[in-house]
Order: structure tokens, then sequence, then C-alpha cells
């Protein structure tokens, strides 16, 4: 159904429950969808009741000298994004569907060994489609500060170094760098991890072992996919 009128309080209360687990409206990186939505805001929101937006909203101000060149489509309306309605409806219908396999044929069976070979066969179908489920894997995107240790490291390098990572169940995103101060800037990047497989902490030590130009690593924002 997407985002209703981003000026009131019912279209904002909508919009940080959204955000809650979320940095962006879609994806992992600003796109025409934040600047669409930005605009719908209109102004800065009330950190006090909607602490999300207003982190989304600082977040996507600071790249306002950028919004004609973000990647979307920019005649999008703020109502094409937001919530929608969910499509695991029909994959719960389908999944009900198996779960009410008649394990044990038709009162009209009157045959008992008929009976009995029918619902030998459902009990193996029904058997066969619970393994063909498999659960997918539960990941987590994360943006990652990586900190220098001067105004005279090597960025390029250490941002380098940082993608030169590879791990059983990690992806590396998009990156930018980001003024501190004093001339002084952090490496911010996205990765998706497999939670099962990357652990977000040892990810960090092993960025950390760059010493030549790696200062330190924070979690700058997490969200489960």
């Amino acid at each position: 159904m997407g985002f209703s009128d981003l000026t009131t309080d019912a279209g904002l209360t909508a919009l940080n429950t959204y955000l809650t687990t979320r940095s962006y409206i879609s994806g992992y990186a600003p796109t025409q969808a934040d600047v669409t939505v930005y605009k719908a805001v209109s102004k800065a929101p009330d950190a006090s009741k909607y602490p999300h937006v207003d982190r989304w909203y600082r977040h996507t101000a600071s790249h306002s000298d950028a919004f004609a060149s973000l990647a979307g489509d920019a005649s999008a309306a703020a109502s094409t994004y937001g919530p929608e309605a969910t499509a695991e409806a029909p994959a719960a219908a389908a999944e009900e569907e198996d779960d009410e396999v008649d394990l044990f044929g038709s009162d009209d069976e009157e045959d008992d060994e008929a009976k009995e070979e029918l619902t030998k066969k459902r009990l193996a179908e029904y058997a066969a489609k619970k393994a063909l489920k498999t659960k997918p894997a539960a990941k987590t995107m994360v943006t990652l500060d990586v900190k220098p240790w001067d105004d005279e490291t090597d960025m390029k390098q250490l941002e380098a170094n940082v993608k030169a990572i590879e791990l059983d169940g990690l992806v590396w995103g998009g990156s930018k760098f980001v003024a501190v101060g004093f001339g002084i800037k952090k490496l911010q990047i996205n990765v998706v991890v497999e939670d099962d497989k990357v652990s977000i902490d040892d990810l960090q030590a092993k960025i950390e072992e760059d010493e030549d130009h790696v200062q330190s690593t924070d979690v700058a924002a997490m969200q489960k996919l």
C-alpha cells in the first residue's frame, strides 16, 4: 500500500516503524527512493516522537548535493515505497495446504489393504514435500566505519585491503569516504553476512589486523534481512 501523507502523524508513525530495522528506504545505499520520501516529509521530524525518521532524515540530508546523481526512478511517488502486502501469503497458503494433506484417505475407501497403501503413499509424498522446504540462511546487512590513523593514511589502500578480505558468507557492498574533521576521513562500507558463517566481531578484528592503515572499526548500522 506504500506510504500515505508523510506530513501527518499517521504517515510519520508508519515511516518511523518502517525505518526501525532499515538504514534506507530501499536497498543498502541512498537512492531516489530516499530522495522522494525525504521531499515528501518536507521538514525535519520531531526526533523525540520519530527517532528513526530523524536519523534517516539527517543522513539523507547529508547526501543532498548528490540527489540528482543517485540511482533509481526520480519520477516515482512516495506512495510507491513503504509497507506492502506481504508476499508470504501465497507461501503460507501453500504450506497450509501441505499440512492439510489427508494422510488417511477418504471415508469412502472400504478396502483396508488399499487404504493402507494409500496412507503409505501419502505419507511418503508429505515427507518428500517437507524435505524440499529449506530454510533460507539468516543474513544481516552491516555498515562499518573504518577509521585511519591520521590524514596521511592512504585511504585508497585501506579500502582495497578491507575489500580484499574474503570469507564464506560475506559479500561487500558500497563504500564511501566520510570526513570526520581535521582533514581526516573514515571509510564507511556496507557488508552482508550470513549469521551462521560470519561473526561481525571476528570481521572487525580481521580488518584491524591492517595496523599500518587502520586505527579502529565501529558498527554504524545493522539490519536483519
